[in-house]
């Protein structure tokens, strides 16, 4: 005896099929989309880290040689 709801199971797991592959792209371009993010942001941190570094040099340079004025 044929199940009656064969035709009906199938289409539901094709459907089922279909969204996962959909999800599955979605999660890709996702991954490549933070990947993108993650590699500009480590640009603007060491960027940061540099201008921090500047800073530091600047004030200690100053302090040395006596040239710091004080703060108002």
């Amino acid at each position: 005896m044929e199940n009656p709801y064969e035709q009906v199971q199938v289409n539901i797991l094709s459907r089922i099929m279909g969204n996962i592959e959909r999800l599955n792209q979605s999660v890709s371009t996702l991954n490549q989309e933070l990947a993108n993010i993650n590699r500009k942001n480590q640009n603007l941190e060491i960027m940061g880290q540099i201008c921090e570094n500047y800073r530091d040099s600047i004030q200690f340079n100053l302090d040395t040689t006596g040239n710091k004025k004080p703060a108002l």
